[in-house]
């Protein structure tokens, strides 16, 4: 019995962290911090290359990406309901 109850545990411990990782998949923090970073790493990218206004055009990437992680569970939702 005493097994049973560690593999529950296990179970119940590893549903835990799934969900976690789940909440954290979805979070407006995680978008936001997946946003800043593209922002900061394109703008590097583009102040190093030499190009005019880099902090400005990084603009562009960062909010496609942010758009596209908008626009994802929607269209997961479509895929799974078709599939």
């Amino acid at each position: 019995m005493a097994s049973l109850e560690k593999r529950v545990a296990e179970i119940e411990q590893r549903n835990a962290r799934v969900e976690a990782d789940k909440a954290w998949e979805t979070s407006l923090a995680r978008r936001a911090a997946l946003v800043l970073f593209t922002y900061l790493a394109v703008g590097a990218y583009l102040a190093a290359i030499g190009v005019p206004d880099p902090w400005l055009n990084a603009i562009v990437p960062a909010v496609a990406f942010m758009l596209s992680t908008l626009t994802l569970p929607y269209l997961k939702e479509i895929w799974l309901a078709r599939r």
